[in-house]
C-alpha cells in the first residue's frame, strides 16, 4: 500500500519546497544559548524560547544533575501507581504559588496539558470558543473534545461577546485563548475577556507558554500582567521555555478542577510522570528566579533595545509587550530565504511561512533573551539591515 502514499508524499513535498513552505531543521552541535553552533560554524541565536537565557546553561545542568542524584533517573510508571515522588508535588505547590492558583497538575509537555484539560471537562452538552489565533494545541485539542466549538476574531471583544450569548443554553462554556500569541508576540485582553466571562456565567482557560517567568511584576505570566490573577479558572503553561528550556508542563487551577485532572485526564493518567531531572530542575528554578529579578530586567531592557534600532533602521516592528518580534514580509519565499541569507551572515533565525502562520503573514520571527549583549543586538540589526537592503525591505 506504501507504494500508493509514496507518490502523494513526493507531490506534496515538492509543493512544499517550491513555495517555500518546507522546514528544514538545522542541527545544532553545541547546547542552546545566546551562540550556537552547526556544521561547525558559530551563530549568535535569535530563535529560541529561551527568554531568560538559562537553557543550556551551567545552572541548570548543576540543578539537573543534582536532581537526578537524589530523585533516580525516571519512574517507569504513571503517576497514580507508583509514579509520584516528593519533588512532584513540590514542582506542584512552586507552580500554583507562582500562578496565584490554588493547585497545579504536572504534563509531560503543554500540548498534553491542552489536549488533557479539553477532553477531560467539556462534552456534547458544552461549548468551548476559541480565538482564532490561538496555538496549534488548543486547535487540536478542542477538535478531539466532544463539546461544541465556537470561535471568535482575534482579540476581538465585541465579536467574543456576540459567542457567548450564541452559547447561552449550554451547560457550561469556556473561552479558551492564549496569554500571549507565539507569531506576533500580542497579549490577550485577560481583564476583558475575564469580565465577559463574569457577565456570561463562562470559565477562562489560558496557554501561557510564552508568558510563565516572564510577564508580570513576580513571573507570574498574563493574569499578573493583567492584574486578574485568581479569575482565571485554568492555566497551562510550560517549563520548556522560559523556565528552564527542557520541557514538561503543567495546567495550574482551583483545588476540585486539580483533583479532577488527576482522576480523569487521560494524558495525565496514560503517560510517564514527569522526569526528575526536568521535575527537579523546574522547581529550583522558580526557587530561584523569585531571588534573581535581573534576568527579567535586562529581558526588557534587551527587547527595548532591539526594536529601537530596527525601527531606526526602516524596518517596521510591533509594540508589542513581549520579546517576540516579528520582522513582517508577507510573501512566503522571501521570509524563508530572507532567514537562510540572515543564517549566512551568523544570525540564527528562521522565516516562519504557511502552515505556521496563515497565508500572507509570513516573517522572520526574532527571539530575544537575557543573555543577548548589547553587542549581539547591534550586530544583529546591523545584518538584518544589510540583508533587508537586498531583498527590498529597507
Amino acid at each position: 500500500m506504501y507504494g500508493s502514499l509514496k507518490p502523494i508524499l513526493e507531490a506534496e513535498l515538492k509543493a512544499a519546497k517550491e513555495n517555500g513552505t518546507y522546514k528544514v531543521e538545522r542541527v545544532l552541535e553545541s547546547p542552546q544559548g545566546r551562540e550556537i553552533t552547526v556544521g561547525g560554524k558559530k551563530y549568535l541565536n535569535f530563535c529560541a524560547n529561551s527568554y531568560l537565557g538559562l537553557s543550556g546553561t551551567e545552572l541548570m545542568e548543576k540543578a539537573s544533575e543534582e536532581a537526578v542524584k537524589k530523585w533516580g533517573y525516571g519512574l517507569a510508571s504513571v503517576r497514580f501507581i507508583c509514579g509520584t515522588q516528593t519533588v512532584h508535588k513540590e514542582l506542584e505547590r512552586a507552580v500554583a504559588e507562582l500562578e496565584g492558583t490554588e493547585d497545579a497538575v504536572l504534563y509531560s509537555s503543554c500540548f498534553m496539558a491542552n489536549l488533557g484539560l479539553f477532553q477531560t471537562f467539556f462534552g456534547p452538552e458544552d461549548a468551548i470558543i476559541s480565538d482564532e489565533l490561538n496555538h496549534a494545541s488548543i486547535i487540536d485539542a478542542v477538535r478531539l473534545s466532544k463539546a461544541e466549538r465556537h470561535v471568535f476574531k482575534h482579540m476581538d471583544m465585541a465579536d467574543l461577546e456576540e459567542k457567548l450569548k450564541a452559547t447561552k443554553d449550554k451547560r457550561l462554556r469556556v473561552v479558551a485563548t492564549d496569554g500571549v500569541f507565539s507569531m506576533d508576540g500580542d497579549i490577550a485582553p485577560l481583564k476583558d475577556i475575564c469580565d465577559l466571562a463574569e457577565k456570561y456565567n463562562a470559565l477562562v482557560m489560558i496557554d501561557d507558554a510564552h508568558a510563565n517567568g516572564v510577564m508580570g511584576k513576580s513571573g507570574g505570566g498574563t493574569p499578573e500582567h493583567c492584574g486578574v490573577v485568581g479569575r482565571v479558572d485554568f492555566i497551562t503553561g510550560t517549563f520548556g521555555k522560559a523556565l528552564g528550556g527542557a520541557g514538561g508542563a503543567f495546567t495550574a487551577t482551583r483545588k476540585e478542577a486539580a483533583d479532577y485532572l488527576r482522576n480523569r485526564s487521560r494524558t495525565y493518567l496514560f503517560s510517564n510522570s514527569l522526569d526528575t531531572a526536568v521535575t527537579g530542575a523546574s522547581l529550583f528554578l522558580i526557587g530561584y528566579l523569585k531571588s534573581h529579578p535581573e534576568y527579567r530586567k535586562r529581558l526588557w531592557e534587551n527587547t527595548k533595545l532591539f526594536r529601537d534600532l530596527m525601527k531606526k533602521n526602516g524596518f517596521t516592528v510591533s509594540d508589542a509587550q513581549h520579546p517576540i518580534t516579528p520582522i513582517m514580509l508577507g510573501d512566503e519565499k522571501k521570509a524563508v530565504e530572507m532567514g537562510k541569507a540572515l543564517f549566512d551572515e551568523g544570525i540564527y533565525v528562521i522565516g516562519f511561512a504557511y502552515p505556521v502562520v496563515p497565508k500572507g503573514k509570513a516573517r522572520v520571527r526574532v527571539q530575544i533573551s537575557a543573555a543577548h549583549t548589547k553587542e549581539d543586538i547591534e550586530k544583529a540589526v546591523e545584518k538584518f539591515t544589510s540583508v533587508g537592503k537586498k531583498f527590498g525591505v529597507v
